[in-house]
């Protein structure tokens, strides 16, 4: 008796974990979420266009190193 109590006392806590844990997902209408990918569009964008311009950068110091050495 004392085992199958115990046993189902470790069941029922678990079963309440695993609930309470799977439970808190924050629900976010189709609105919220299009502008949350939007703002990610926009951050990778300014990503890619500062290394762009890093990259011209580059380019332009070694075409003025090369211009220099003749």
């Amino acid at each position: 008796m004392k085992k199958t109590f115990t046993y189902i006392a470790l069941i029922m806590l678990f079963t309440v974990s695993y609930s309470t844990l799977t439970s808190c997902k924050e629900n976010k209408s189709a609105k919220e979420k299009v502008e949350e990918f939007g703002e990610d569009i926009e951050e990778g964008a300014e990503d890619i266009g500062d290394d762009i311009e890093e990259g011209v950068e580059e380019i332009e110091d070694e075409i003025d190193d090369a211009t220099d050495d003749k």
